[in-house]
């Protein structure tokens, strides 16, 4: 009997976010996979225990399993399945990466291992978990995805905000395709993942007028919540998520 591939969602930051469900998977699955986004990390590594000190510097940048470990410590113990997720705009790289990555994962699944890949936030938002799982889904694993607490909502709660209310439309933008155009839409922006991006998005943002909230690393022990544009700094980190209201 074959194994299935689960995308987790491990919520925003906090450890306390984490799901009653998410945690089970994961205790459940025999292998945990991890997206690596080091360039040099080209093709994906199946570890089952030998590599682990080799390794454990990915273990350290991975945002999702630090934010799990605390939870599960067994998790340190587990088989782990490296995939490579650099961030890189060229389309037929990627589609050459993502196919590897999607038939490491099969290769142990096909052999009746669970495997559960570990993503920040959720997976069905802007995740890399979800170019491997739509290739398994296509060969016939079976796949399963089990959400997590959106960035963009646990920084509303941080704030004390609502994203919504009665007629207010929402829009989920991702900051590295630009903003400009989509600034102009009516309702409450959500920009996200702008740390590249920064100077660009604050320009923008200033040049409108418009209010803004922003929350970089939230939940994590370095979070940081900023109310006005200005204040916000050019070099803000990668999980910087801005909310702008009408």
């Amino acid at each position: 009997m074959e194994g299935t591939f689960y995308g987790v969602g491990a919520g925003p930051g906090d450890p306390e976010l984490l799901t009653l469900q998410a945690v089970r998977i994961i205790r459940e699955c025999d292998v945990v996979a991890l997206a690596v986004s080091d360039k040099a990390f080209r093709k994906p590594v199946y570890d089952r225990g030998g590599k682990a000190e080799e390794l454990s510097r990915y273990l350290q940048r991975c945002a999702a399993y630090q934010i799990v470990l605390p939870v599960i410590p067994e998790l340190e113990k587990k088989k782990k399945l490296f995939l490579p997720m650099p961030m890189i705009k060229e389309k037929e790289k990627l589609r050459q990466i993502h196919d590897e990555c999607a038939d490491a994962a099969e290769q142990i699944i096909r052999k009746g291992i669970n495997v559960a890949f570990i993503t920040l936030g959720d997976p069905t938002i802007y995740s890399t978990c979800m170019y491997v799982h739509k290739r398994l889904a296509e060969k016939g694993i079976r796949t399963c995805l089990v959400p997590g607490i959106p960035s963009f909502c646990a920084a509303a709660a941080r704030m004390n905000m609502s994203l919504a209310e009665n007629r207010e439309e929402i829009h989920i933008i991702p900051a590295s395709y630009g903003v400009e155009d989509s600034l102009g839409l009516k309702g409450t922006k959500v920009i996200m993942k702008a740390g590249a991006k920064m100077p660009d998005v604050k320009q923008a943002v200033m040049a409108r007028k418009m209010e803004i909230h922003m929350v970089e690393n939230c939940g994590m022990p370095d979070e940081r919540v900023y109310e006005r544009a200005e204040d916000i700094p050019d070099d803000a980190g990668y999980y910087s998520l801005m909310i702008i209201k009408e």
